[in-house]
């Protein structure tokens, strides 16, 4: 298990600072989302561009807000055997192959 301690929060029925930054980083998940359907759609170049760098900024704020709550320790990562990843890839590879 990879992770950081998690700093104290008090509990309450009120908003706290995790609520908040959990709230933040859905938020721009879901920005990143909407404007990467946005970027399919451009009806031309110029419009495309402005939503790619929309895109490109929504992604490097959410990537920040995630390493911030990682170091606050609201995230933990665990680590994975090699022999689950090997299978995970040759099933994906697999799948991927059946479609060619």
């Amino acid at each position: 298990m990879i992770n950081n301690k998690e700093i104290e929060i008090i509990k309450s029925i009120d908003m706290n600072e995790k609520d908040y930054i959990t709230s933040l980083l859905t938020s721009l998940k879901d920005i990143e989302k909407n404007i990467c359907v946005s970027l399919t759609e451009a009806s031309n170049e110029t419009l495309y561009k402005k939503y790619k760098d929309m895109f490109d900024n929504i992604s490097n704020l959410q990537r920040k807000v995630f390493e911030v709550m990682f170091r606050l320790g609201f995230y933990k990562l665990e680590k994975q055997d090699k022999n689950k990843i090997d299978k995970k890839l040759e099933n994906l590879s697999n799948d991927y192959n059946t479609l060619n």
